[in-house]
């Protein structure tokens, strides 16, 4: 149990945290204000109602994974190719690099949790095994759902080196990562990796695997860069000013990875609503835009499918382009965008 709670705070990486600019009262801060309309009264039925209420809040059967094909993913090729497995994880192969982000593979978002919120895929750890060398992962943010510790252990004799959230060191080294593979971002940190361009830009947020390291480490998405190619990741988080931000500085996106799951009314201003994702979208200027955060976990009381549902019907209104990977599926940056509604053969 104490593993999976990462690495410890210390002073000394407080003052290191303290050089940054958005470490404030002794925590990371969100460029804007950010709260959750949740009263410690309502808790106890809210937590009844995410692990005993089901409905359509779960698919009724597991959903399948695709084979991974290693030489279709490795076969050499000048634009982007990727494959989503579910809630945030995706396997990117760019400028001949093999990049994973948020590598949270395990069957539980919540091992700490006297209940467990079971992955929605079965033996999703064994994926892993198939891999090839993963010559960089990138980590968005330290929360259970995106940084588990099976699969990093699993996938440690595999990853050459780390980019991570400003913070998020501690845990991998804790787990066994060699300090010198490991590179923290601040916001807007660049860095040129294989003649890729990864720069970490802000999210709405927060952070923490425990009771007492809550906003101890930063939060955000991925911006990667080629000569050919584009590619934003918002990371989690509600919606803000900084989308248009990102979009100025760094856009325009041939393709985005928006987050749009696991989301509510009450807890809007750290998870964007499906009009909000979209809406982020266009503020990027992200050309074909993808929806991920669902597919995984019920971390929420909408439907499972509601997220792909709602993001596509609010697409269609500003006339945004999107595409609907399968799970495990290898997809082309170059293919035409995927629209139909896969998840209604499982339904």
């Amino acid at each position: 149990m104490l593993k999976q709670f990462g690495g410890k705070i210390t002073p000394e990486l407080k003052k290191r945290y303290a050089q940054s600019p958005n470490w404030k009262s002794d925590s990371f801060q969100n460029l804007e204000e950010t709260t959750m309309d949740i009263g410690l009264a309502e808790m106890p039925g809210m937590l009844w109602k995410m692990f005993f209420s089901k409905g359509n809040t779960i698919p009724q059967k597991n959903l399948p994974i695709q084979a991974f094909d290693k030489t279709a993913f490795l076969a050499p090729d000048n634009s982007l190719k990727y494959i989503w497995y579910g809630h945030g994880v995706y396997l990117l192969r760019l400028a001949g690099k093999t990049i994973l982000i948020d590598p949270m593979l395990g069957p539980d978002a919540a091992p700490i949790a006297p209940t467990k919120s079971a992955r929605f895929s079965e033996n999703t750890l064994q994926l892993i095994d198939d891999f090839p060398q993963i010559d960089l992962m990138l980590l968005t943010h330290d929360h259970y759902d995106h940084l588990d510790y099976a699969s990093f252990k699993k996938l440690l004799p595999k990853v050459k080196k780390y980019y991570v959230a400003l913070g998020c060191g501690r845990h991998l080294e804790a787990w066994g990562a060699a300090p010198h593979t490991i590179t923290e971002f601040d916001w807007w940190d660049s860095y040129t990796f294989a003649d890729i361009e990864i720069t970490f830009t802000p999210s709405r947020h927060f952070s923490g695997r425990g009771l007492r390291d809550r906003a101890k480490s930063l939060w955000g998405g991925w911006v990667l860069k080629t000569a050919k190619t584009t590619l934003f990741h918002t990371g989690d988080g509600g919606y803000g000013a900084h989308f248009k931000e990102i979009g100025e500085r760094l856009g325009p996106f041939d393709l985005g990875f928006v987050e749009c799951g696991q989301y509510n009314e009450r807890w809007r201003a750290i998870h964007m609503l499906p009009d909000e994702a979209v809406q982020a979208a266009c503020d990027a200027q992200i050309k074909r835009a993808t929806p991920y955060h669902w597919g995984g976990f019920k971390l929420a009381f909408h439907s499972w499918t509601a997220p792909a549902e709602d993001f596509t019907a609010a697409a269609h209104l500003k006339d945004l382009e999107y595409t609907l990977p399968k799970l495990g599926q290898l997809m082309h940056l170059d293919q035409p965008a995927q629209v139909d509604a896969w998840w209604k053969d499982i339904t």
